[in-house]
């Protein structure tokens, strides 16, 4: 089922947040697909504070394929992005929070 956006103008400037409830920032670009008229990606200006900022470095936008927009309304919602578990972290760390129980084991 798609998505249908009644006016591309509409999406400009629309904040963006993930489909658990982060936010992410706004939209300031589109990609169109002229020949098949559909959105192709959109493009976020990522704020410094979201989850995602950690992820594109001192970048100032990402690209979002349009198949990751769950819904368009007063706000866009994509799906949650998780990044990547480096290869250099030991197996089984990825996720793992030490925590210090004071106990000598």
């Amino acid at each position: 089922m798609g998505i249908t956006v009644k006016s591309i103008s509409e999406m400009f400037g629309k904040e963006v947040f993930t489909n658990k409830g982060a936010y992410v920032g706004r939209v300031s670009d589109l990609k169109l697909h002229l020949g098949k008229f559909r959105i192709h990606s959109i493009l976020l200006d990522v704020d410094r504070r979201s989850p995602l900022a950690s992820m594109i470095g001192s970048k100032k936008g990402l690209i979002i394929p349009y198949q990751y927009v769950d819904n368009i309304g007063d706000v866009v919602i994509i799906k949650h992005i998780t990044a990547p578990v480096p290869e250099d972290m030991p197996a089984g760390a990825a996720g793992q929070e030490s925590v210090s129980t004071g106990l000598p084991f």
